[in-house]
């Protein structure tokens, strides 16, 4: 009789599970989602500062397309981390993989905030500052494109089917409660100073106005960076503490260990069942290989995450400040701050109603209401209304993000794929879905200040938001015609959900 199995091993087992137990790790896989956002929209506090620091440079001209490179350039750090995500998580365990991006979020904060550290004379902007400054940044993106593969994957294989989505939202939830976090971080580091004041000149190129709050310039920002450190401290910790994924283990032939979890979270006799329908699984699907459940499989998650990018979001998170000051708000830190608690709540939309109504609602009405906030901010933008309406339409369309693109791609990347190519498959997946970010972060500073004719440089304003909202269009299309309903099945139905197809 198996070891795993035998009455004597599972006569040591806890006869019922523990939520608590249950809760506490899928709090600390929690927190890599709250740095993952915490990581990404630091950037909307710091970039204006940035911005005004290097054009202070002597040996070269910072551009708009150099300014959309610096800002989203973490955003190849994490394509870079995504995609080495499915090798980290089958090679060393999810819970390794965990520590390796605590370790570099930890790393990025401390270079970000003195990139001149050994190399160069503080408070002189070079080009090759600028380049030390973007590979700290990168670093810290590799940490944030492994923890956006691994946290949700790690939850939903320690997570029982029925709570499952719910708890995988819980990540998205501290992915936005880290920006919103930061928003307040961002708000409370400025404090009486104000951001710089940057004009075009006549060469179409930006100056820094000698009015300018210098402290904002060359302090400001750093301060913004580093004080991710903590955060990331306190996750390097915690996750030591952690066990490892019950599944991975199952995978890896540590069948005892991988009992002894799962019975712990589902109690002995719902363990046993899960871990014989995991070596099910695995005796049933030898090769392991990608397209192992044919090629829709892969396609679908792909398209899951282009779409979650491709609609726009992260441009409005990036650099919400700049928006509402664009559209004439007083105080954009104000409503950037709004607009992260709005975020905020509508993400619990999904957390409370993502097993009572499935995924594929959420997502299709979650399109639909992109597309309505979007086509409002490109309608403000070429017609004379107040600016309420924009900032309105703005927050309809973050609002509508919060309650399905944003959590429930994470839920359905985490769970589609079968136990034998989850972690190359998501890696895969979530590669994807840092190319489209760092695509849609670097060209929307470009294409919201592009010029045309009479309309001047509401052109790009309007442009930028009616493609978004057409993009948001063929998502609910998408998810309409392709993406399949997951509520309520087990990680172990979904290859012979695949093989169906």
């Amino acid at each position: 009789m198996d070891v795993a199995l035998s009455p004597e091993y599972t006569a040591t087992l806890p006869k019922s599970g523990s939520k608590g137990y249950l809760y506490g790790i899928v709090g600390v896989a929690v927190l890599g989602g709250l740095l993952f956002g915490y990581d990404t929209a630091v950037i909307s506090g710091a970039e204006k500062g940035l911005q005004a620091y290097f054009l202070g440079a002597k040996d070269f001209v910072y551009t708009d397309v150099i300014h959309g490179i610096t800002s989203s350039s973490a955003l190849l750090g994490c394509i870079i981390g995504s995609a080495l995500s499915g090798f980290c998580a089958w090679r060393f365990g999810r819970k390794k993989s965990l520590l390796l991006a605590a370790a570099l979020f930890l790393v990025s904060a401390l270079g970000s905030f003195m990139p001149e550290f050994l190399f160069f004379e503080k408070g002189l902007p070079t080009f090759s500052l600028l380049i030390a400054f973007n590979l700290y940044r990168i670093i810290g993106g590799v940490g944030v494109g492994l923890a956006s593969a691994v946290c949700p994957m790690y939850i939903a294989e320690v997570s029982p089917a029925s709570i499952r989505g719910t708890l995988v939202s819980w990540n998205q939830f501290a992915i936005i409660f880290g920006q919103l976090v930061v928003y307040f971080v961002n708000f409370m580091i400025l404090g009486e100073h104000t951001n710089p004041i940057i004009e075009r000149t006549a060469e179409n190129l930006w100056v820094v106005l000698p009015t300018s709050d210098v402290w904002t310039i060359s302090t400001g920002w750093r301060y913004m960076f580093v004080s991710e450190a903590f955060v990331a401290a306190t996750f390097m910790i915690l996750v030591c503490f952690v066990p490892m994924s019950p599944r991975y283990l199952a995978l890896k032939g540590s069948y005892s260990k991988a009992l002894r979890i799962l019975a712990r979270i589902n109690g002995v006799e719902k363990a046993k069942d899960i871990l014989l329908e995991i070596r099910h699984e695995k005796a049933t699907d030898k090769t392991g290989k990608l397209f192992s459940f044919g090629f829709l499989v892969i396609f679908v998650g792909v398209m899951l995450s282009v779409f979650q990018q491709a609609v726009g979001i992260n441009a409005v998170l990036y650099y919400a400040p700049r928006i509402f000051e664009s559209i004439g708000m007083a105080n954009p830190m104000v409503q950037t701050v709004i607009m992260g608690v709005v975020n905020i709540s509508f993400t619990l939309v999904a957390v409370f109603t993502v097993e009572r109504w499935g995924r594929k609602p959420l997502l299709t009405w979650g399109s639909i209401g992109m597309a309505v906030g979007a086509f409002g901010v490109a309608l403000a933008a070429c017609v004379d209304v107040p600016s309420a309406f924009a900032a309105v339409s703005i927050m309809v369309y973050s609002a509508a993000f919060m309650f399905s693109w944003g959590p429930i791609c994470w839920v359905l990347i985490s769970e589609i794929f079968p136990n034998a190519i989850r972690s190359q498959a998501i890696a895969i997946a979530v590669a994807f879905q840092w190319v489209f970010n760092f695509i849609v972060s670097s060209t929307f500073v470009p294409m919201y200040n592009m010029e045309l004719g009479a309309m001047g440089v509401n052109f790009g304003h309007c442009f930028v938001y009616a493609l978004y909202g057409v993009i948001c269009v063929l998502a609910a299309w998408f998810v309409i015609r392709l993406v399949p309903e997951t509520k309520g099945r087990t990680l172990e139905d979904m290859a012979t959900l695949w093989r169906k197809k």
